[in-house]
């Protein structure tokens, strides 16, 4: 009996040595074969975004800069997206849909809005571009094309023609800065500068 069992053992063993390789090459046919057969049209979308625009040109969405000027300020820039600095062209990171908030020791918020910003490659300052709309908690509003602002410093510079709107007046002039008094270091001065006109009207 004990030879039987060993001679059919052995027989099973033999039998599965053959058996099991072609089970194997069954199924690796059976995969092809119907790897043969897939719709591409099936395939999973994984996203519509041109992934070579992505590489040729990398952006972040919602960028965050925050700093402190030497005299204590507190500046913050966002955007809607961003593009890194260009080290070929000595270019800074440039974004578009920009909002900054300029927070001064003594308590003055500024607000300013643009379309584009763009940061020197040296990250000392950051330049608004289009539409720049500026306004301070102390109640004026400005409006320009242009301006600069340091972060390194307390200094916001129109570099184009402005109109300002105030408590009971309206200001134009070729130029504007707001920054640090020198007199009083504690305080911050708006100045406006070249061909000024104001319009006061005062309250009805």
């Amino acid at each position: 009996m004990a030879g039987q069992a060993g001679d059919g053992w052995t027989r099973l063993v033999r039998f599965l040595r053959i058996a099991l390789p072609l089970l194997a090459l069954a199924l690796l046919s059976t995969v092809f074969l119907v790897a043969r057969h897939l719709n591409p049209d099936d395939a999973i979308p994984y996203s519509d975004v041109d992934i070579a625009d992505r590489l040729r040109e990398p952006r972040m969405t919602s960028p965050d800069y925050a700093g402190t000027t030497a005299d204590g300020a507190d500046l913050r820039v966002t955007a809607e997206t961003a593009t890194p600095e260009k080290p070929e062209t000595a270019t800074g990171a440039a974004a578009q849909s920009v909002q900054g908030v300029l927070t001064t020791p003594d308590g003055v918020r500024t607000d300013l809005r643009s379309l584009s910003a763009q940061m020197d490659a040296g990250g000392d300052s950051v330049t608004f571009d289009g539409a720049v709309d500026l306004a301070t908690s102390s109640g004026y509003s400005v409006q320009t094309d242009r301006m600069v602002a340091r972060t390194d410093q307390t200094e916001l510079r129109s570099l184009s023609p402005v109109t300002a709107t105030g408590p009971g007046t309206r200001i134009t002039a070729q130029e504007m800065v707001l920054t640090q008094d020198r007199a009083k270091p504690d305080s911050y001065v708006l100045v406006f500068k070249g061909q000024v006109k104001l319009v006061y009207e005062p309250p009805k």
